[in-house]
């Protein structure tokens, strides 16, 4: 991806963390305002470790940018690349921009109604790791996959702890029934099996993010690619899931070239604005629904629904039908909430721009 000896070693430093002509393009106006460009590898509580041309910082967001932001989905995250101001004499830094993101895997924030959380920035591709146990749910699987192809990376499912799976070719046979096309790997850190595969999607300067609930084995599979044990790791319980670790995102380059972001297992799992998502997730019932005889078909009872046709056939399993109805209630719902909060942002700022108009109307200024 770049040649070691024809850049000088900052900007080969900058290369191995992803670093391209196109960030390189989007930066130039900061840099011209004497900042220089890092990467965002970890977050703790709104401060962060960021990597630039000077080696490893923290930093924080300046005052402007935080008061700029709409909302968490337009401060850094994890993965972003950002324009720095060094604070040489402290060792720390300012982040003053977040650069134009690329890809973002994004969930609708636990703690509010309609607050985007960034969960990882400019990913090339998405490890969505499940375990081969009893743990195995295809509805999570569906709902990751929705997000995954909303990012606008590349998502690859990994199905990790073969080891422990009594039925693997079952368990594939049954996944497979979902992922239609995604690739999927057969992995276990126990015996190795499916760690070179997970190694060719890492390559130099791409980025790959691992996502999955918790105990499925995200972190013994970032320590046994990486070589080294980088994140903290328990042993199994006694029902064969993993006791979970990873307490904050971070991105770790790993010694033969490209990085992977670990990630804190998800307990919730919200869709935010997954709409060309979803149709990637479902492209079998959006194939269907588009020979439906109505082009508004609800696929409720309408005569001539070949969703429900599909149903009754048993070629669409009612539980994927269930779960695809379920989503696009949620979809829904959060679109309105949505336009809502907008509605109401706006508001703000043209009241914030009147009082600003009326000061300076006023005499003496």
């Amino acid at each position: 991806m770049h040649e070691a000896d024809s850049v000088d070693p900052p900007e080969a430093a900058l290369v191995r963390l992803g670093w391209d002509e196109r960030f390189a393009t989007e930066f130039e106006p900061h840099r011209e305002n004497g900042y220089s460009p890092a990467r965002v590898t970890a977050e703790h509580r709104g401060t962060y470790i960021v990597v630039g041309e000077g080696g490893e910082l923290g930093a924080e967001p300046s005052g402007k940018l935080r008061h700029d932001a709409l909302g968490r989905g337009d401060l850094p995250a994890v993965g972003d690349w950002v324009a720095l101001q060094t604070r040489a004499d402290e060792g720390r830094a300012t982040i003053h921009a977040v650069l134009p993101r690329r890809t973002k895997f994004s969930r609708k924030a636990a703690w509010a109604a309609t607050e985007e959380q960034v969960v990882a920035a400019n990913v090339d591709v998405v490890f969505i790791v499940s375990a081969l146990t009893a743990e195995l749910s295809l509805r999570r699987l569906e709902r990751y996959l929705t997000l995954a192809w909303e990012s606008g990376a590349s998502p690859v499912v990994v199905l990790n702890k073969s080891d422990l799976c009594p039925d693997l070719d079952g368990a594939i046979a049954e996944v497979e029934t979902v992922t239609f096309g995604v690739p999927v790997v057969i992995t276990s850190a126990v015996t190795g099996e499916g760690l070179e595969e997970l190694r060719s999607y890492v390559g130099d300067g791409r980025t790959v993010a691992l996502l999955g609930s918790s105990g499925v084995g995200k972190s013994t599979l970032l320590n046994a690619l990486s070589g080294r044990d980088v994140q903290r790791t328990a042993e199994l319980r006694a029902d064969g899931r993993g006791r979970h670790t990873t307490t904050h995102r971070e991105l770790v380059a790993l010694p033969s070239g490209g990085l992977l972001l670990d990630t804190p297992g998800m307990r919730e799992l919200q869709l935010w604005s997954a709409a060309d998502g979803f149709e990637s997730t479902f492209d079998d019932i959006e194939s269907l629904a588009a020979t439906c005889r109505f082009a508004d078909c609800a696929h409720e009872s309408e005569p001539g629904c070949a969703v429900l046709e599909a149903e009754r056939s048993g070629t669409l399993p009612s539980e994927r039908l269930a779960s695809y109805r379920k989503l696009q209630r949620e979809l829904r719902a959060l679109a309105l909430r949505q336009d809502k909060r907008a509605a109401a942002d706006e508001r703000r700022r043209w009241r914030s721009l009147q009082r600003a108009r009326r000061a300076d109307q006023k005499p003496g200024r």
